[in-house]
């Protein structure tokens, strides 16, 4: 039975080079769904291992996954779980082949094929903008690219990228280059759900187009680090000291080509002393201010509320399958603050909870 990675590793050890491919492959299909806190059945795994035994093909373990969801066993897992079989079992499809055409649109080819009949958008940018509170940004957003210019920047991107020469470049130069490309992709952020595993896929694809023998273990065991550089890279806030960088995304890239043992922690990436220092400073400031006028913080505190709620219901509205935990990380605030919003919600009759606790869902009663 496998339920972990340590488990994977076994095989490639002691296993012939085609199945250790096939054993990297579904590495890094599960490893991306760690993103979004995603975590596969036993059911999908036991079946994963009947294709890394070589006892079925991969078009076998797609049916067997897709036939299971019809099941009274499969209907009872949460909708997160069967995403996250359903887009692993299409990950491995993906990174299995080795055709690729580097244009603006396979982006999108790439999210239709992962997501589809998971997301009524799948394959379609959003027109919309967007902002996700980030916990190495201590509760701030990325500045993504606005739904209006997504089609637009995607072009320049792929467009200057194709004309840029990598002759003469040494291999840390490359990958600083590769590093801002791949960030820049990510930050156009071109989908309402799914774009750091799409962009993995992409980023798998395009570096083997570049001519790379890329081992995809590192995206497996290390995903959630680089979506958070992803974030760094494309992160300024000047009030703060607080600049954009590819640094931790290179150290990422520099293990994976160049064969560096960079340590890959998140914690290194979240914002500062500085920030910390500023954030006192305009507490304090704030403080003196509410103690001239208590009726200011008694609002000030209601429309913070406020707006919390609405992020709730904004992510209800996205996720009704959505935990506790799940909403913490996306708003940032604790579970228990969660919790205590989603109460307050429930009382003013704006939600309700449907079904268990375990597998149940989130229905908005009325728009607030």
């Amino acid at each position: 039975m496998l339920s972990n990675m340590e488990d994977y590793s076994e095989y490639i050890i002691q296993g012939e080079p085609d199945k250790r491919e096939r054993v990297r492959n579904w590495m890094t299909a599960i490893g991306l769904q760690d993103v979004d806190d995603l975590k596969p059945s036993q059911y999908f795994l036991d079946t994963v291992k009947q294709n890394i035994e070589g006892k079925i093909t991969l078009e076998e373990v797609r049916r067997l996954v897709d036939q299971y969801y019809t099941t009274k066993e499969g209907l009872q897992q949460e909708k997160r779980t069967e995403e996250a079989d359903k887009v692993a079992v299409r990950i491995a499809e993906l990174i299995a082949h080795k055709t690729f055409s580097f244009r603006p649109n396979c982006l999108a080819s790439i999210h239709r094929h992962l997501f589809e009949g998971i997301y009524k958008f799948a394959g379609t940018y959003r027109d919309y903008n967007i902002t996700k509170p980030e916990l190495v940004l201590r509760g701030d957003t990325v500045r993504y690219e606005s739904g209006n210019m997504i089609s637009d920047t995607l072009e320049y991107e792929f467009d200057t990228e194709k004309k840029f020469s990598y002759e003469g470049l040494t291999m840390p130069e490359m990958v600083k280059h590769i590093s801002r490309f791949i960030a820049n992709v990510w930050q156009i952020h071109p989908f309402g759900e799914g774009n750091t595993r799409t962009t993995a896929v992409f980023a798998i694809q395009f570096l083997r187009h570049l001519g790379f023998e890329v081992t995809n273990e590192i995206f497996a065991e290390n995903s959630k680090y680089f979506r958070n550089s992803l974030v760094r890279a494309n992160y300024t806030n000047m009030q703060y000291g607080i600049t954009e960088t590819t640094e931790y995304l290179e150290r990422f890239f520099r293990n994976l080509l160049m064969g560096e043992q960079n340590e890959l922690k998140s914690r290194y990436m979240i914002v500062g002393a500085k920030w910390e220092e500023n954030k006192k400073d305009d507490s304090s400031a704030a403080q003196e201010s509410t103690q001239e006028n208590a009726g200011s913080t008694q609002e000030s505190t209601q429309k913070t509320n406020k707006s919390t709620q609405e992020m709730i219901l904004d992510e209800i509205r996205k996720h009704p399958f959505t935990t506790r935990q799940q909403l913490a990380k996306v708003i940032g605030i604790t579970p228990d603050g969660i919790k205590k919003q989603l109460e307050k919600l429930k009382k003013a009759n704006l939600v309700k909870h449907v079904g268990p606790t375990k597998g149940g869902h989130w229905e908005i009663i009325k728009v607030k």
